[in-house]
């Protein structure tokens, strides 16, 4: 558990437990399918989460496309989402608090067309889990914007994404 001032917070077995769930092949498939449904088919998949980092893809393929020969900006909005989202998940379902989350703004930067599989990195975790510990303890909304990057398979920046999320203790 993660404590801070004496105040537990997060359960780690309960944290370690969300990962290796989102890790199983099937188990996430089927809970993409069954709550993320527009996100499963157009091919949004999870590479990997940790407590440091969340990483997303999603493919440039007929269900994912747009008239321009690129993937379309609502499949790339998804899989950054996801990137910020499931980390956020992670916690609330670690702790004993009951705690909202809400996307309450999303800016959006494009650099290049998206013409193969796309790849995003939330790298902001720490700091998402230490607005939730606010959120917390201080029994007030608290609000964060954490960003989202993703690259082609060569590395090179095709979206930027800045999601503000909200977080409510109730």
């Amino acid at each position: 558990m993660a404590i801070e001032n004496g105040i537990t917070y997060f359960d780690t077995d309960a944290v370690q437990s969300f990962i290796r769930f989102a890790q199983h092949p099937f188990k996430f498939s089927a809970f993409m399918f069954w709550k993320l449904p527009s996100a499963w088919t157009s091919g949004v998949r999870l590479i990997s989460v940790s407590e440091e980092q969340c990483v997303t893809s999603v493919p440039y393929m007929w269900l994912s496309q747009n008239p321009f020969n690129s993937t379309y900006f609502a499949c790339l909005s998804m899989a950054a989402e996801l990137s910020t989202g499931l980390p956020a998940m992670m916690y609330t379902k670690s702790t004993k608090a009951r705690i909202s989350m809400l996307v309450t703004s999303m800016q959006a930067d494009y650099m290049k067309k998206a013409v193969g599989k796309t790849y995003f990195t939330c790298a902001d975790i720490p700091a998402m889990k230490a607005a939730m510990e606010k959120a917390i303890r201080d029994k007030e909304p608290t609000s964060i914007t954490v960003r989202s990057e993703g690259k082609n398979k060569d590395g090179i920046l095709v979206a930027s994404f800045a999601i503000t999320w909200s977080f409510k203790s109730k």
